[in-house]
């Protein structure tokens, strides 16, 4: 193991023993701190003693004279603070500590107990009957990768709480769902047509602004289509179809005719409600089918994904998110029959449930598209660089053949959410049979294409027919982290709650959660009922 500190002394970096060498960095003039920087810090600081008290115990083994705090981190190589001088550390201390095999990383012997704490390591140096330098590397090694090892359980144990709070359905929901399904069966107000009679020729009218909105999410939706037609300048011209599948139909349905958001127009549709849906040959529902049923036999579930004792917790992470049922919903691949849900209409802009809109959205249909078919934010640049910083490879597995041939693993990704479709562009191209042909590739490689998900076959399929639009329509990331500050979220047309930590969740990000919470109604009868709460 070995330390760098800058000659700023405001960057310093640990290189653990353990396997490949990591980077942990800590900047301690930033004042910014999270949770996570706290930690990082207390871990590095946690290292740092350990490495002061190894040089200053191997003096002890070596009968010399203690050395100062500075003298000590001088003796950890030529690498420390710039200056090239011999170490006095025995070698075989480094040997134990850089070598990357698990031989040393247990001590061996009767009384070869590994130490839980900085205590119980210097406990066990006192005495007579002190260590020699090899038995001393491995008591420390041994300590230092048992604290890893607990590190990582404690984190992929924290992901996976996660992915069951974010991929369950909250009590509150449940009963809004009931409680409206009871409502449009006992109550003729809350069986409405939408939209009424007279509002009907609006749905095919290319004078209006046409949202389409697909969720089995009501209390999600509402937020949705009250914020758009809240920010509208021009309200009276916004038109939203919700798409919905036939067990929530009846009480989304029931919601919108007995919540209004006049004078825009709302359209509440189930799937088996559109004639090619319910009488044609839907190759996403076979995908899907196979796909579940191949998951279940190969991939074991979130078990076997948090079993694996070689993979970074990140990528366990991101995998248990994948699995969500939400990628599994056919509400997700809705997108891509578009052309064929609405053939009479020219463009429309998709909206995701889990978003919230906070400025008019009509110049989306003022953007030149330049012929091209989708209007998206790209996801590879940008000062967040834990969310703006997607590429292909991210998302497709380029060590597949089939992959590497036709894709560029540099290229920037984009982001499903808000985007804009040219439907009379999209139908002059094969992008649906496109994306059918590689979920059929992606099932006959075993699932090996790419990461689970929906995006990844969007890419493929969208793929040279894409254009870029300016991030200020689509802000990113606000499920995944809480290092967005509320001021840069305001400041968003569109802020998209992508990530386990949805608004509607107990697992929300409290400071975030609040500009989804604006646009709920809390006294509502139906929410106050089913004990719906701000917070």
């Amino acid at each position: 193991m070995q330390l760098h500190i800058s000659p700023s002394l405001r960057h310093v970096t640990v290189l653990p023993a353990k396997g490949v060498r990591e980077f942990i960095k800590v900047k301690v003039g930033s004042r910014k701190v999270s949770y996570r920087m706290v930690f990082y810090t207390l871990l590095l600081f946690t290292f740092l003693l350990r490495f002061v008290f190894l040089l200053t115990a191997v003096d002890t083994i070596d009968g010399q004279i203690k050395c100062s705090t500075i003298d000590c981190l001088k003796k950890l190589g030529p690498s420390m603070l710039g200056e090239n001088r011999q170490s006095t550390v025995p070698e075989v201390i480094y040997q134990v500590l850089e070598d990357p095999s698990s031989k040393y990383a247990k001590p061996e012997g009767p009384d070869a107990d590994i130490p839980q704490t900085l205590e119980d390591f210097v406990s066990s140096l006192k005495g007579d009957n002190r260590p020699d330098a090899k038995t001393f590397a491995i008591k420390l090694k041994s300590m230092v990768v048992l604290l890893e090892e607990r590190t990582r359980k404690a984190k992929i144990q924290e992901y996976l709480y996660r992915h069951v709070a974010s991929s369950s359905i909250p009590k509150q929901l449940n009963c809004l769902a009931l409680q409206l399904a009871n409502e449009h069966a006992t109550n003729a107000n809350a069986r409405l047509q939408l939209p009424s009679p007279e509002l009907v020729p609006t749905l095919v009218d290319n004078s209006y602004y046409h949202f389409v909105l697909a969720s089995d999410n009501i209390i999600a939706a509402s937020v949705v289509a009250t914020s758009l037609v809240y920010n509208s300048l021009h309200p009276d011209m916004v038109v939203v179809h919700i798409i919905t599948d036939r067990k929530t139909y009846s009480p989304m349905q029931a919601w919108f005719s007995l919540h209004p958001l006049t004078p825009a127009v709302i359209e509440v549709k189930a799937l088996h409600h559109f004639d090619w849906f319910a009488k044609g040959k839907v190759p996403v529902l076979e995908a899907m089918e196979k796909d579940q049923k191949a998951r279940s036999q190969f991939r074991g579930g979130s078990s076997v994904i948090v079993a694996h004792n070689t993979e970074k917790p990140y990528v366990i992470a991101a995998k248990l998110q994948a699995m969500s049922p939400k990628y599994n919903s056919l509400m997700n691949h809705v997108r891509i029959y578009l052309p064929e849900m609405f053939p009479s209409l020219n463009k429309v802009v998709f909206l995701d449930d889990d978003l919230v809109v906070q400025a008019d959205l009509s110049p989306l249909w003022d953007i030149d598209m330049k012929g091209k078919v989708n209007g998206a934010v790209e996801t590879c640049r940008g000062e967040d660089k834990f969310v703006m910083s997607k590429r292909f490879k991210n998302y497709l597995n380029f060590s597949h053949p089939l992959i590497s041939k036709n894709f560029n693993a540099n290229e920037c990704a984009w982001a499903y959410g808000m985007n804009i479709f040219d439907l009379e562009a999209w139908r002059n191209t094969n992008i649906t049979q496109n994306y059918h042909y590689w979920l059929e590739e992606n099932l006959k490689s075993d699932l090996s294409l790419w990461q689970l998900g929906t995006l990844p076959p969007g890419l493929i399929a969208f793929h040279g027919y894409v254009h870029i639009i300016d991030p200020f329509w689509h802000m990113l990331g606000l499920g995944y982290q809480e290092n967005t500050s509320k001021a840069d979220a305001q400041n968003a047309a569109v802020i998209h709650y992508n990530g386990r930590a949805k608004p509607w969740l107990d697992i929300a990000f409290p400071q975030l959660r609040k500009l989804w919470t604006k646009y709920v109604d809390f006294s509502d009868s139906f929410i106050n009922s089913c004990h719906i709460k701000p917070s």
